[in-house]
């Protein structure tokens, strides 16, 4: 732990449960509240988008875009779960925040530049000046450079350490080459080794060239993302910072995700009373219209996209339905996808139950209800998905990749050791294999499978461990900041 409490501004475009798209919401809304428990002055900054009606006004100051000036309108209001209240700074602009969702407009670049400024432009008015910034992906990337460059000669910023996060590689924020005017820096920025990319802006490589260290939400996934097969073509520019690339594990709020006092699931159940899971599968296999009983029922909850593995899974399908098994799965994206599984429901009405879009309740009842739950995914930075899964006594099935290689230990029968099933090559056949392995098990061994929910449910993947490693990381940038600021070797 430290030894001295830090002050950390976490900087984030989503946070649980203000607003959320993904990973990085709950992320951003549960990293803080462990690091407030270690002692820590931790705050959060993020956009007042249309839908969150919270906050208190507190001031309002000029951003300085590309010819004119913007007005950012600061609003205040608090991360409190009954044993931490954390201060959340919420910026405010009409034009660009007040929409009816949260990404994906043709002003991406504009939006998040503001936000980046903004965020510095706060710090002088509120009274409260971080040791660190901790940024999140490509929306905060130009934080570190705003830094470095426009602040570089301001005593009040040299000081302020940056942490960048890397929550999934492949989204970067690219933009056309006239948005360096909006940025506001000259042509000499526009160059390979600081903001260039093939021909365009990238937002996420300027956090990366300018941040004092950066990390990414596993270690197996910060080793992979300076290779070619998953550097989405930055490989090089990581390995060049190698020595300042770090992997943490993402956790998950404990207080959220707990079966024993879970409202949003069937039953409560706990390591003592882990019969009562099956009151919960029952449940949901009468909500999704399956026929009840002990059918392994595997679950998934996911974005249907091609990350995610789902031509592994339909490659196989009807193998996998020849073996007995039921199927729910809840999430929405492509067409093609959605598409092809609600077919497959209408040819599988026995056997498989589809719910197309988003609904965290019945997410929690899947994660509850299932026996295992499938997570073949091409690439995977870290996954909350079977970290879930596992707190609720589900075993998960994973392609051996990122964060599910680092979180989930294939099941060693012999040895009774190990939480889930794994396999490494992208094939569809590898995946069966692995399938029939759990559903075997499942079957004919009952009595070892109730020892691998206990396993499962014996894993600690709180934010605890996690929280400290960030600590250590937070430590380090801030000295390596004060060493470049002071020269110091």
């Amino acid at each position: 732990m430290s030894k001295k409490p830090l002050k950390i501004l976490i900087a984030a475009a989503e946070v649980v449960p203000f607003a959320k798209t993904g990973g990085l919401a709950d992320v951003a809304g549960s990293l803080p509240k462990a690091l407030a428990r270690m002692g820590h002055d931790v705050r959060i900054v993020m956009p007042k988008y249309k839908q969150i009606r919270e906050g208190n006004y507190l001031l309002d100051y000029p951003v300085e875009m590309d010819h004119h000036l913007e007005t950012g309108i600061l609003k205040q209001t608090r991360l409190n779960d009954g044993t931490v209240d954390i201060p959340v700074y919420l910026i405010a602009n009409h034009q660009y925040f007040y929409r009816d969702r949260i990404y994906c407009f043709p002003d991406e670049a504009e939006r998040f530049n503001f936000f980046c400024k903004a965020i510095l432009g706060m710090l002088p008015l509120i009274g409260w000046q971080p040791h660190l910034i901790h940024c999140n992906d490509w929306q905060t990337g130009l934080v570190p450079m705003i830094l470095q460059t426009k602040y570089a000669d301001n005593s009040y910023y040299q000081t302020i350490g940056t942490l960048l996060t890397i929550h999934n590689l492949q989204y970067q924020g690219l933009f056309p080459r006239q948005t360096m005017s909006l940025i506001g820096l000259g042509d000499e920025y526009f160059t390979p080794e600081r903001l260039e990319f093939y021909g365009e802006i990238n937002f996420l490589k300027a956090g990366i060239v300018y941040a004092d260290l950066v990390n990414t939400v596993s270690v197996k996934y910060a080793l992979e993302i300076q290779t070619p097969e998953y550097g989405e073509r930055l490989d090089g520019l990581l390995r060049k910072r190698a020595q300042d690339l770090y992997g943490i594990v993402n956790g998950i709020d404990y207080d959220e995700y707990n079966p024993a006092t879970d409202q949003r699931i069937y039953k409560n159940y706990s390591l003592d009373s882990i019969d009562c899971k099956k009151v919960n599968k029952s449940r949901l296999q009468q909500e999704m219209g399956l026929p009840a009983g002990n059918a392994p029922l595997i679950g998934m909850v996911s974005r249907l996209v091609d990350q995610k593995g789902l031509d592994l899974i339909t490659g196989i399908f009807t193998e996998m339905m020849d073996l007995g098994v039921q199927f729910v799965l809840l999430g929405s994206g492509d067409d093609h996808y959605q598409k092809l599984f609600s077919e497959l429901k209408m040819r599988y009405p026995g056997q498989v139950a589809i719910f197309l879009g988003f609904n965290p309740d019945l997410a929690q009842k899947i994660y509850a209800g299932a026996d295992m739950f499938l997570m073949p995914s091409r690439f995977e930075p870290c996954g909350l998905s079977q970290l879930i899964s596992l707190r609720y006594g589900t075993i998960p099935i994973v392609r051996a990749v990122g964060g599910l290689a680092d979180t989930i230990e294939n099941y060693d029968q012999a040895k009774e050791k190990g939480n889930g099933f794994s396999f490494k090559p992208y094939e569809p056949g590898a995946l069966l294999d692995t399938i029939r392995q759990a559903v075997a098990l499942y079957q004919d061994q009952p009595g070892l499978w109730r020892k691998l929910i206990i396993n499962a449910m014996k894993g600690d993947f709180s934010w605890n461990k996690s929280a400290q490693e960030y600590v250590m990381l937070y430590e380090k940038a801030i000295h390596q900041n004060l060493a470049m600021l002071y020269q110091v070797v």
